[in-house]
């Protein structure tokens, strides 16, 4: 599994360990972003998000790297007050860190789960799927890709219909979690990121049109 690094942008996945979803309600998926927020945000900017019943994306670029090592110091800090200032951090050690983050996010929110449902044993997969984005079509692409993932699985007809993605909050230019005008500026204005994700969502029910047997 491919190392989280500084400064790079990912497409990021992950599913329930097993046949059950991990939002069943709209508290779940309320929570799993207050976690997020807490956990993520200070890691890595958001672009895009999706949430299903039993799996989610993320559109994301981790934060600079000495923006990484400061939160990595203020750790330290808080755990070791008496050692004093850590002078150099390893990019193992921020690799791990990165990591880390993610872990605690999926423990904290099962933790809570199993709690709320009575339930026992892990809720995540473990090893998340994280896609390195390499350049600005990809980027699109991804994003487009995660904002369709309901329609795709057959939970909504339009990107609009269902509550738990980024796309709303992106074209109604209002978010507190994710990036709005640096992913406008991506798309290089709100008109081309709708057009682009209509043009797109065009092409797939075109395609699911041949594809359905007569």
């Amino acid at each position: 599994m491919e190392a989280l690094q500084p400064n790079t942008s990912y497409h990021i996945f992950n599913h329930a360990n097993g046949f059950e979803n991990v939002f069943r309600e709209d508290e779940n998926f309320r929570y799993f972003l207050e976690k997020y927020q807490l956990y993520i945000s200070p890691i890595a900017e958001t672009y895009a998000y999706c949430l299903l019943p039993n799996h989610f994306h993320l559109v994301v670029r981790m934060r600079k790297r000495e923006v990484i090592e400061d939160l990595i110091r203020l750790n330290f800090s808080k755990v070791k007050r008496n050692f004093g200032k850590v002078e150099r951090i390893t990019d193992v050690e921020i690799e791990r860190y990165l990591s880390k983050q993610f872990s605690n996010l999926f423990s904290s929110y099962t933790q809570s789960f199993n709690i709320m449902y009575k339930r026992m044993g892990s809720l995540f997969i473990k090893n998340f799927k994280r896609n390195p984005i390499l350049d600005k079509e990809q980027f699109t692409n991804t994003i487009i890709y995660t904002h369709r993932n309901p329609i795709h699985h057959g939970f909504c007809r339009s990107y609009t219909d269902w509550g738990y993605t980024s796309y709303c909050e992106i074209s109604d230019l209002r978010s507190q979690l994710v990036e709005v005008d640096k992913t406008v500026r991506i798309f290089e204005s709100k008109n081309q990121f709708i057009e682009m994700h209509q043009r797109n969502l065009d092409k797939f029910n075109h395609r699911t049109e041949l594809e359905a047997p007569l």
